[in-house]
């Protein structure tokens, strides 16, 4: 008897439930490695995650949603510097892992231009990404590059590193454009990396994971001459000009020019006329990787003439004629001592592998992770195990598996604690979740991740609250929730062990100011899962006070640009939980100030009070542009379709907001009817 067929619709469903997960784990993820330099997952997971997403969304183009992370260039802007608008997008890269994606890159390229290309072949630095703003050949501004669009000001920061020229060497062979941004690369080479951490350890401070992540801390020092301490250099690989002419037709002849007026230049960089000499530099390059003095974790590969990339053009998110060559992640194995169990602020349980320590991937391992109960019995790692370690650049190491031939004798398989290692409270599973959680939220551990994410870098940014004094604090019974930071003073603190008066006076003195913060940290630093920064500061802007976000529905919530479904019902959620609404209420009576000043909206204009809802693709407009010249006449946009939607705009492939937009008999205009509405407006 043949197999039933399956259901189109079930089908359908399935992955647009899946779609939804994975841009509300990728957006975890973004968080946690652009905003808190705390990546929890390899390079090599988080590819394999946004390459399911892009399959899904290619499969069904609907799905594609403008907060999607596969229509934007990276993560968002930390909060601890002033916001910086590029003049030119920043944009990420796609990624090629093998050489059949390398030469599918090339062919597809190829179709877009006449005439051959040739390519430009540079080692992928693991550092941070940076802006240099130069007018009239001087330096201005230095900015991260956050979110593509937004980055965060580190001017000060930058003038500190050597190799950034203050002021460029312009020549009447290499005159300077009035006004460009250069593109580079911030990076630790490896023997001041080794240099700091020997500091760091004879201080008795914490020592940095890696090169990127000491680089990382190094540029966002609120005191420059940190930074100027730490020996970070620089690599320029790039020239927008915006007022001016660069005197180059290629992105070779771009470099040479660079390095002219004043720009150190990586020297490992070369030129080829056919995609199989480079996928040859990729290969030698990956050979070379620990002799360059530098962490890289891959190679960039770039179309040399710059005419040819004006006709190739981008995608939302990256360059169409440039392309970034992974290399694969480092393996070591090492002897797994034995397998313990942390607790975080929603009360997940993940088991982590206790390693004696292995260099792998740039730094020293110690610890590991193996995500779940399901995977640890998946690999039946067992303590007392030789096992392989993975790990490539930045990012937590996880374990492969055991090396089964030196499995010592009578070895037994370990198996996942019924109670919690922190409380004695049960661990269980929520629905078909793989994860273990423990459901005490009175939980010590749990309290201690709550305030200390609270109290970061990413959130309320109080120095001196770091995880050792919350843990210090929550012990003597000062701390129960975030909300108990603001009741600390100098006379409570100062019997505590290790608190002198004057440590005591900067910390009370530093959660003082963070009580200016602003609505947007507040809602990051509720921890709310899946409510990154991005989204926290969509939301303040749209609702510009706490107490208004609090009553707002799912729909309501779901209608802001950027939030999406996930998002909305997890903030939904957040507000509606009695322990978060004691926590808000004391940070109402510690006179936080939980407002925000709200988006400006355009007034007066032909589509004012008309809510629009974009779906499909336009022929001469992306999603972005359409929505600025709705909101330039008075229009809304939102995400939604509902009975108050006043008009579907649909283009090619519209799916399910076309379907629910005929059903509600709300009106859908094609691209030419939309741009009859935009220039005489609505008949009505």
């Amino acid at each position: 008897m043949p197999a039933p067929a399956s259901d189109p619709s079930t089908d359908r469903r399935a992955d647009e439930q899946r779609a939804a997960a994975l841009r509300a784990e990728i957006a975890e993820h973004d968080e946690r490695y652009y905003v808190l330099d705390e990546p929890s997952v390899s390079d090599a997971e988080y590819d394999a995650l946004m390459r399911e997403l892009r399959e899904l969304e290619a499969r069904h183009p609907d799905l594609v949603v403008p907060e999607s992370p596969t229509q934007r260039p990276g993560g968002a802007a930390a909060a601890t510097f002033a916001p910086v608008v590029h003049d030119v997008a920043m944009r990420s890269l796609d990624n090629a892992f093998d050489d059949a994606d390398l030469v599918a890159w090339s062919e597809r390229i190829a179709k877009l231009v006449p005439g051959p290309v040739a390519y430009v072949g540079e080692p992928k630095l693991d550092g941070l990404a940076i802006s240099l703003l130069y007018v009239d050949g001087r330096l201005v501004r230095a900015a991260t590059r956050g979110d593509g669009v937004t980055g965060e000001d580190v001017t000060a920061n930058v003038a500190t590193i050597a190799s950034v020229p203050a002021v460029l060497k312009a020549t009447k062979a290499a005159p300077v454009p009035a006004r460009m941004e250069v593109r580079g690369e911030i990076f630790m080479p490896l023997e001041a990396f080794a240099a700091l951490n020997r500091r760091q350890g004879e201080a008795g401070d914490r020592l940095f994971a890696n090169p990127r992540n000491a680089a990382a801390g190094s540029l966002r020092q609120k005191d420059a001459t940190v930074t100027a301490s730490r020996a970070l250099d620089f690599y320029a690989y790039q020239a927008e000009v915006t007022d001016g002419t660069l005197p180059a037709d290629s992105h070779h002849a771009m470099l040479t020019w660079l390095q002219r007026v004043g720009f150190p230049v990586n020297p490992h960089i070369e030129r080829f006329t056919d995609i199989a000499a480079v996928a040859e530099f990729c290969a030698r390059v990956e050979a070379q990787r620990h002799s360059l003095g530098y962490d890289i974790d891959g190679a960039v590969v770039k179309v040399d003439d710059l005419a040819q990339r004006a006709e190739m053009g981008s995608t939302a998110r990256a360059p169409r004629w440039a392309i970034a060559f992974k290399f694969p992640p480092e393996e070591k194995t090492t002897v797994l001592r034995d397998i313990g169990v942390s607790i975080g602020r929603t009360g997940r349980a993940t088991p982590y592998a206790v390693l004696e320590p292995v260099f792998v991937g740039g730094s020293t391992v110690e610890f590991a992770t193996l995500h779940n109960p399901d995977e640890v019995a998946r690999k039946d790692v067992r303590p007392g195990d030789t096992v392989t370690v993975r790990k490539a650049g930045d990012v937590i190491p996880e374990v492969v598996g055991p090396v089964l031939a030196k499995r010592p004798k009578r070895s037994k398989p370990w198996t996942f604690p019924a109670e919690c290692p922190s409380c004695g409270g049960p661990l269980v599973r929520l629905g078909d979740e793989a994860d273990a959680h423990c459901v005490n939220v009175e939980c010590s551990a749990q309290r201690v991740a709550r305030i200390v994410y609270f109290a970061g870098r990413g959130a309320m940014d109080i120095e001196g609250l770091g995880e050792e004094r919350v843990r210090q604090f929550v012990d003597a019974g000062l701390l129960v929730d975030p909300g108990d930071i603001y009741a600390l003073t100098v006379e409570r603190l100062v019997p505590l062990e290790r608190m002198a008066a004057k440590s005591a006076e900067n910390l009370v003195a530093a959660v003082a100011a963070s009580k200016a913060q602003g609505l947007a940290r507040v809602l990051t630093g509720l921890g709310v899962r899946h409510f990154g920064p991005t989204a926290a500061q969509a939301v303040a802007r749209a609702y510009g006070d706490l107490d208004r976000i609090a009553a707002a529905s799912v729909e309501e919530l779901t209608a802001i640009e950027g939030i999406g479904p996930v998002i909305a019902e997890s903030i939904h959620a957040a507000f509606a939980s009695p322990a978060n609404r004691r926590v808000l209420d004391k940070l109402r009576a510690a006179g936080l100030d939980l407002t925000a000043p709200t988006a400006p909206a355009a007034t007066g204009g032909a589509l004012e009070g008309r809510t629009f809802v974009l779906t499909g693709t336009l022929d001469d407009l992306t999603r972005d542009e359409a929505a600025a010249l709705i909101e330039a006449q008075g229009g809304k946009v939102t995400g939604s379709v509902s009975k108050k939607t006043s008009y579907v705009v649909a283009g090619a492939s519209p799916g399910s907001k076309l379907t629910k937009a005929e059903s509600l008999g709300v009106p859908v205009l094609d691209g030419d009817a939309f741009a009859r509405l935009l220039a005489h407006g609505p008949e009505d």
